[in-house]
């Protein structure tokens, strides 16, 4: 998301009233919804739209920071709220006509049209309406293309009903996932970080890591992957965590790019932590036609080997440097961190059972949310109340609470958190939690906004692709390219998701590139999950990599030092994640695909040594600095272990094993003459 304004950048008490007002109804519309359903599915989605037209032109100027002129700001985002209203009130009759628009129907199409595109300028910059443009004149004009890219032709009527009515264009599975999983998660994350969740993670990991060597990086990576499990947005995790772990690493001997760097790549891969990870995953999930669960586990490894990766970075940079870590008696204690915010847990708990067990994304999500509000609530009313028994009856009751949750009824749980908030209404701080929870709710619509517009916008993508058959034209040629070589094609896909991460952010990039490549590799032999998870791989290592490196630039700022030599650093930092996404196509293992435990513990093992043997030869450093033999043999081992051909396995154990013998009795010898 481009940072060119700062329409929705402060905090809810200082947004106009009528802001404050919008957003919190926002927020309130997509519970109700998610809770009782009173809409269609279609409704609901150009409900979740018109909100956030409302928003984005109550917010956003059309140039510059400063507010929008409001007559004129009131007049779009009405306009885009009354397509919604449009689609409510006559949805018998689209439906009844479907196909066949009135005139009336071709005017709210081509206002919504018009609206989102501009709206989605003013979140995010040029670059993705362009690219979306490019899609919508290839549908209305690439009838006069040459070759196999010409298509039969279609009409402007024909094209405004592909996009603004029915469920394959702007309200297509991306504005659907938006709509309830991704909002209710995002909504989750708002309460946990007003309540203080962002304290207790990097408390705990000041506590456990702070006082090692090169503490305050690892506290940055530890933090980043905690923050992750409820987040899911890689750049608010680096405005996030970013502002107290990149002062502290900077304090303690780090260079500024190397701090800005490493808080950028642990950043980014909290996108890719199960159980929440980035709206992508819940994106691909419906995309593909598989349980949530199964991205999640698909996942789990590649994520726990990136952050792996960046931690060992982290540590040979920090032994390299003689970077040491903060006195333990100023690092905070990280059990007593757990035990004043303990609380906070259960709903983060309960969410990651919930998923894992196989319920859905959005009962999941629902049930979270409001067990972190009865949560917060309740410990707001307890922590008034002296008596031990009622505080031990308020824990055993949420404990069977959250045994049952949703056994008891939709309406029983609204009961007890309007009771709860009753309570907290009349005693002494009640109200001031009641507050929080008030700019919890806005929050929430806040960080909605750049991930809503996103979703709908590249559903220009979706509908000309589904309406002209392109993407299998351009899978054409990427098979063509590649000439059956998977790496070759591995290789085009992966410069096409970095090449598009430059302009736009990781939801739409992911979109694109598997609507056109995935296919590709599908015919190529890789399994459908495996294809989708290599594209998102490297859509998230997108915002790392120069000239743009949105993450980089986030972090620039903070770390007082240039986006573009944070960007270098990060790549440096990332370099052995990037071949995670490769090992996993050749073995599927890795993303946990497969039968044989057996075979999964392998490949674990053999992309920990790749990474490992690419870590050291990146920094030059294990027990002592590499000579420059070893850090090319040590390149090698990490390469021939990626690439599946014959004996390629053991020629990398064989290198891996050559150069780290050499460089423990090296180092041992230097030692000895050193003593």
């Amino acid at each position: 998301m481009s940072e060119q304004n700062q329409g929705l950048a402060a905090t809810p008490a200082d947004w106009p009233k009528a802001l404050f007002y919008v957003a919190l109804l926002f927020s309130t519309f997509q519970i109700i919804t998610a809770a009782f359903h009173p809409f269609s599915s279609q409704v609901l989605r150009a409900g979740h739209v018109g909100f956030l037209l409302l928003l984005v032109y109550l917010s956003f100027p059309a140039i510059g920071k400063d507010r929008p002129w409001q007559p004129l700001a009131w007049v779009l985002g009405l306009a885009g709220a009354a397509t919604a209203l449009y689609q409510w009130y006559f949805e018998a009759d689209l439906i009844q006509r479907s196909g066949d628009l009135t005139t009336a129907d071709f005017a709210i199409g081509v206002i919504l049209t018009v609206l989102i595109f501009e709206a989605a300028r003013r979140v995010m910059g040029i670059a993705l309406p362009i690219i979306c443009g490019l899609f919508l004149a290839y549908g209305l004009l690439g009838e006069y293309l040459p070759g196999d890219l010409a298509h039969r032709g279609y009409g402007l009527d024909q094209i405004i009903n592909q996009l603004a009515f029915g469920t394959e264009g702007f309200y297509g599975t991306p504005t659907y996932v938006s709509a309830t999983y991704i909002f209710l998660f995002i909504l989750f994350g708002a309460f946990l970080e007003q309540a203080g969740m962002i304290k207790l993670f990097t408390d705990f990991a000041m506590g456990l890591f702070g006082h090692k060597i090169g503490g305050p990086a690892k506290v940055s990576v530890v933090s980043s992957a905690l923050m992750g499990t409820i987040t899911g947005s890689g750049v608010a995790n680096v405005v996030t965590t970013g502002q107290f772990t990149i002062p502290l690493m900077k304090r303690f001997g780090y260079r500024p790019a190397f701090a800005g760097g490493v808080e950028s790549t642990a950043s980014m891969g909290s996108q890719l932590m199960p159980p929440v990870m980035g709206a992508v995953a819940f994106i691909m999930a419906e995309t593909i036609n598989v349980p949530f669960i199964e991205v999640a586990k698909a996942a789990l490894v590649p994520a726990l080997l990136y952050f792996g990766s960046i931690f060992l970075m982290v540590h040979l940079e920090a032994k390299r440097a003689d970077l040491k870590g903060l006195p333990k008696e100023e690092c905070p204690s990280a059990w007593k961190a757990v035990k004043e915010r303990w609380f906070l847990l259960i709903p983060l708990g309960v969410l990651i059972y919930l998923l894992f067990s196989g319920r859905t994304p959005l009962f999941s999500g629902m049930v979270g949310l409001a067990l972190t509000a009865i949560v917060i609530l309740g410990s707001a009313v307890i922590l008034r109340v002296s008596a031990l028994g009622l505080r031990i009856a308020f824990w055993v009751a949420l404990g069977i609470l959250c045994a049952g949750f949703f056994q008891l009824g939709i309406g029983v749980i609204f009961g007890v958190i309007a009771a709860l908030v009753a309570v907290c209404w009349f005693i002494k701080g009640g109200r001031e939690t009641l507050v929080l929870c008030l700019h919890a709710l806005v929050e929430g619509a806040r960080h909605a906004v750049p991930v809503g517009i996103a979703c709908t916008l590249v559903g220009v993508i979706i509908g000309v692709v589904s309406l002209t058959g392109v993407a299998s034209t351009f899978a054409g040629y990427i098979l063509a390219i590649g000439q059956d070589n998977l790496f070759l094609s591995l290789i085009l896909t992966m410069v096409t998701c970095l090449v598009l991460g430059m302009g736009i952010p990781t939801i739409p990039n992911y979109i694109i590139t598997s609507s056109i490549a995935a296919p590709a590799l599908l015919e190529l032999g890789v399994p459908l999950i495996v294809s989708h998870m290599f594209v998102f791989y490297f859509g998230i290592l997108a915002d790392l990599t120069p000239p743009v490196a949105l993450a980089c630039f986030a972090a620039a700022p903070i770390a007082k030092e240039r986006g573009l030599k944070i960007s270098f650093w990060a790549v440096r930092i990332a370099l052995a994640g990037f071949v995670v996404p490769f090992i996993a196509v050749y073995s599927p293992a890795l993303m946990l695909q497969g039968d044989s435990w057996g075979a999964t513990i392998y490949v674990i093992a053999k992309a920990g040594l790749a990474i490992f043997l690419w870590a050291i030869a990146s920094i030059g450093y294990l027990r002592v600095r590499l000579a420059w033999w070893e850090r090319l043999v040590a390149a090698a081992g990490g390469a021939t272990l990626i690439i599946a051909l014959p004996i390629t396995d053991e020629i990398g154990f064989a290198l891996g094993a050559l150069v780290l013998a050499a460089h423990y009795w090296r180092s041992r010898a230097s030692k000895a003459v050193a003593a």
